[in-house]
């Protein structure tokens, strides 16, 4: 978001432009830790309930909102949420296909088990993730699959739970289609003002997650078995080798997206293949791509559920964006990204990247481990930090998601990723914790990619 003349002044002093985004974090920590309330909704919300309280310490509650809807109408903002409206036909699509039943049984002919299951799951699942771009769908369609399978193929409880854990985190980080990728992607921009191309993004993007992947893999196949316990047999749940066939829509769409730059491209061409596909196949019949319920004068089909699905999302991202744009238009956001770029650290990339990690941290932290808030808010800061520091647009992207969706997205008692895998699993929020351990490896990926130099090049 491009700096602005400071339109706003609040009583108290700029601080207290902080306010909106100090009660919205306070929701999100009441919402996770007091209610554990898991949903999009409900920090929409919040992030309205932060606006119409927050704007009453603005000394024009008027031009409060004006900025508000500036923020709201950017480029930015606009283009995240059509992106996502796009995105959740194909990722519902993907859905209603069972592709995880697939994976199911790819292990029953196999015959994989022990530590093996735990780092076939997380395959399984950063496959799965990857292909619908939704962590959280992830975790909720893979945990009662692949989870009850682990503890009888002799797979530790905690890496299990982990691994599933870790493969939703990844598909997140590395989806193009995923709503951290393009909140990431959009947030920052080249010097000419236009957003990071998601294809871009995500093609160099793709060696980070890739490394962070194959070493979290090895180390699940090593030690994901360590006291479980093998009970013979063979898993049938859920197994159906002909959702596997989804799976060439699924790399059409990744492939059109990356070489042409194009989401919208890569949608339509996935979407459009992923139906015919489906359809041949017999996956689903035509009534679940579109069909009329007369009797309750209402249309369905995965194509309506997918963009229902998406829509608290959508107003999530609003919400943050009118947030920004109260924070641009006081002049805040500029004032930290100044702060940071005139300390000493702040002066080379190395430790202006640095300090921008440790600020997506907190605020990842902060906001409950959801990914999608924290990118949206700490965005604009580190693009701006980015371009004063000529650090390629999609370098700060990746870093920007990449640290987001690493250790502290996995924070205990502070992730809500965490929280579901612990009711999904009745396992505590340190044990699942402790077996995601793709966020342990991609953290330190990126760590040693900034100390390094690895990966950093500049925009001009």
């Amino acid at each position: 978001m491009e700096a602005r003349q400071n339109l706003l002044t609040f009583r108290g002093g700029i601080l207290f432009s902080l306010i909106p985004l100090l009660i919205y974090v306070f929701f999100c920590v009441v919402l996770f830790i007091c209610f554990k309330a898991f949903n999009m909704e409900a920090l929409a919300v919040g992030g309205f309930l932060a606006l119409l309280a927050g704007g009453l310490f603005c000394t024009s509650y008027k031009a409060f909102w004006d900025s508000v809807i500036k923020g709201i109408s950017s480029i930015t903002s606009v283009s995240v949420v059509i992106i996502l409206l796009l995105v959740g036909m194909f990722s519902q699509l993907i859905k209603t296909c069972g592709l995880s039943g697939g994976f199911v049984w790819i292990a029953n002919t196999l015959g994989i088990h022990g530590g093996f299951f735990a780092a076939f799951t997380f395959l399984a699942t950063c496959i799965v993730s990857t292909a619908t771009g939704s962590s959280i769908g992830t975790m909720f369609i893979a945990f009662p699959i692949f989870y009850p399978a682990g503890m009888i193929l002799g797979a530790n409880e905690m890496f299990m739970a982990g691994s599933i854990v870790s493969g939703a985190i990844f598909g997140d980080n590395l989806a193009p289609i995923s709503d951290t990728t393009i909140a990431s992607a959009s947030t920052q921009q080249f010097a000419d003002g236009h957003p990071a191309d998601i294809g871009g993004v995500v093609s160099s993007r793709l060696p980070y997650s890739a490394v962070a992947g194959l070493i979290t893999i090895v180390i699940f196949a090593l030690f994901g078995g360590m006291g479980g316990t093998f009970q013979g047999g063979e898993i049938d749940a859920a197994a159906n080798p002909m959702s596997l066939i989804m799976l060439i829509p699924v790399v059409v769409m990744l492939t059109v997206s990356t070489k042409t730059r194009n989401i919208y491209a890569g949608i339509l061409a996935g979407l459009s293949l992923g139906t015919a596909v489906g359809l041949i196949a017999g996956l689903f019949p035509f009534s679940a791509v579109f069909a009329n319920d007369a009797a309750n004068n209402a249309a369905t089909g995965f194509l309506i559920d997918g963009v229902n699905s998406i829509l608290p999302t959508c107003a999530l991202v609003l919400s943050v964006f009118g947030i920004m744009g109260v924070l641009n238009d006081s002049g805040m956001l500029a004032r930290i990204a100044d702060k940071i770029l005139d300390s000493k650290m702040g002066q080379t990339s190395q430790g202006a990247e640095l300090i921008c990690m440790a600020g997506v941290s907190l605020t990842t932290i902060l906001l409950g481990g959801v990914t999608s808030a924290s990118i949206l808010t700490f965005g604009p800061i580190l693009n701006r930090i980015g371009a004063a520091r000529n650090i390629h647009p999609y370098r700060r992207a990746n870093l920007l998601d990449g640290t987001a969706n690493s250790l502290p997205a996995i924070i205990p008692f502070m992730s809500v990723f965490v929280f579901i895998g612990s009711a999904l699993t009745g396992l505590s929020p340190v044990v699942v914790a402790g077996g995601s351990l793709y966020g342990f490896v991609l953290f330190a990926v990126f760590l040693v990619s900034v100390l390094t130099g690895w990966g950093r090049r500049p925009e001009s």
